[in-house]
């Protein structure tokens, strides 16, 4: 395993853990050469899954195009690596559990804005208004108006900040 940082292809592996019910092994390795440590992760590699694109088009599943808009979705909150590989993690079982050689844009996107829902409000509106295409102001508002009101919903004696 090449280290991202110097390039140097021997490293020691530090700790192991299975995730994914045993489907992925992450390690944490440290570099011999300049001393930085990484995490790798050994993935099954599985039969492929094409994605059905809007415009009819087809291409191979990604699970790293997950990991980016998650990224994306995410940049400058308070939320980790680590969480954002776990979320991925989740998307692609339920993918792969429901769907068999094909799944819809759509469908990954629904399964996206699900988990970012339940991560974080500002993340989730983010992706939201990328994945619907928002065209103007209105349709932010509409979307912030209904997290607003179940917020209320969860906790009633604290009004929503004006």
């Amino acid at each position: 395993m090449r280290c991202p940082y110097c390039s140097e292809a021997d490293s020691k592996v530090i700790d192991s853990r299975e995730s994914e019910n045993g489907k992925v092994i992450r390690r944490r390795r440290e570099c011999r050469a300049c001393g930085k440590r990484f995490t790798s992760y050994e993935r099954l590699e599985e039969s492929p899954v094409f994605v059905i694109k809007r415009d009819g088009r087809r291409e191979e599943f990604s699970r790293e195009k997950i990991f980016e808009g998650l990224c994306r979705a995410c940049e400058k909150l308070p939320i980790s690596a680590d969480t954002l590989e776990k979320v991925t993690d989740r998307i692609v079982f339920k993918l792969r559990e429901n769907h068999s050689r094909e799944v819809k844009t759509t469908d990954i996107g629904e399964l996206i804005v699900d988990e970012l829902r339940a991560l974080d409000p500002v993340a989730y509106v983010r992706f939201v208004s990328v994945y619907r295409k928002f065209k103007n102001p209105k349709e932010f508002y509409s979307l912030l108006k209904g997290l607003l009101q179940e917020e209320e919903e969860k906790d009633p004696g604290e009004a929503p900040p004006a």
